[in-house]
C-alpha cells in the first residue's frame, strides 16, 4: 500500500529529485543554524573559517554547491542516481545560500542583527513554496486540468497571465509574502491584489497622493495589522534562527 502511493505520488511524477532537495535544504539550513549559534555562545568544537584573515561566510560554499548541482541536474535529466544526487547538493546549496539571503542583500554582515532576519524568513517561505510544488500544485495555479483543457492553449494562457497579474499588483503594493505564495496559490494573489496597498509601498505613493481617506486606512490597517501579527512573527523568526544583537 505504501510502496504503490510513494511511486504513484512520488516516483512515477518525477518528484523524487524535488522531495530529495527539499530535504536537503531544510537539513542544511537546520544544521547551519545550530553550528553557528554554537559558534555564537563559544561552545563545541566548531569556529568561524578565517583562512589570512578573511571571514569566508557559508554562502560561499552554498554557491558552489548550487552551481555544482544545478548544472548536473540540467545535464543528467530528473531520473537515477546522478539526478537524485545532483537535487541533494542543490538543495543543500540552497539552504546555506538562503541562510545568509540578508548579508547578500545589505551586502554587509548582519547576520546576528534584526536585518539578518529576513533571511529566517525567505527560508521559510522557500520551504512552503516547495512544499507546494511538491504537495502538486502547479505554477500560477494552473492544476488539475483535463486532456481537453490543456489543448486550449487560450484558457490556460489567460490563467497564467491572470494569476500572474495578480501577483504583481500584491507585490506593487508591498505585500510580498502574499504575491510569492500566490505564484502557486491563485485566490492568496486575489486576495492581496484587491485589498489596501500597505502606506510605503509603490501603489500607495502612486494612488493614494490625492486621497487623505485612503491613505489614513492604509496607515490603520498597516499599524494594526503589525502590531497584531509582526511581533509573533519576529518571535518566530528569533526562536528559528536566534535572537539578533541589535
Amino acid at each position: 500500500m505504501y510502496g504503490s502511493w510513494w511511486y504513484r505520488n512520488i516516483v512515477e511524477p518525477g518528484k523524487l529529485p524535488l522531495l530529495l532537495a527539499l530535504v536537503a535544504f531544510v537539513v542544511t539550513f537546520v544544521l547551519t543554524r545550530v553550528i553557528t549559534r554554537m559558534i555564537r555562545a563559544g561552545k563545541g568544537p566548531f569556529r568561524n573559517v578565517t583562512p589570512g584573515g578573511v571571514h569566508v561566510h557559508h554562502v560561499v560554499p552554498g554557491i558552489v554547491l548550487m552551481v555544482v548541482g544545478g548544472f548536473a541536474v540540467i545535464a543528467g535529466g530528473n531520473q537515477g542516481f546522478g539526478s537524485g544526487f545532483a537535487a541533494v547538493l542543490f538543495g543543500a546549496g540552497t539552504g546555506l545560500v538562503l541562510d545568509e539571503f540578508a548579508l547578500v542583500l545589505h551586502m554587509s554582515d548582519v547576520y546576528w542583527t534584526r536585518e539578518g532576519t529576513k533571511s529566517v524568513e525567505i527560508v521559510l517561505i522557500t520551504m512552503a513554496l516547495a512544499a507546494l510544488l511538491l504537495a502538486g500544485f502547479s505554477p500560477f495555479g494552473v492544476d488539475g486540468l483535463t486532456s481537453s483543457e490543456l489543448h486550449d492553449r487560450l484558457n490556460v494562457t489567460f490563467t497564467v497571465a491572470l494569476n500572474l497579474l495578480f501577483s504583481l499588483v500584491a507585490l506593487v503594493k508591498g505585500k510580498a509574502r502574499m504575491a510569492v505564495l500566490g505564484i502557486l496559490v491563485p485566490f492568496v494573489a486575489l486576495f492581496g491584489a484587491v485589498r489596501l496597498a500597505r502606506p510605503a509601498s509603490p501603489w500607495a505613493r502612486r494612488f493614494y497622493r490625492r486621497r487623505p481617506r485612503a491613505r489614513a486606512r492604509s496607515r490603520k490597517r498597516a499599524y494594526r495589522h503589525d502590531r497584531r501579527w509582526a511581533r509573533l512573527r519576529q518571535r518566530a523568526t528569533d526562536l528559528v534562527g536566534g535572537a539578533p544583537t541589535r
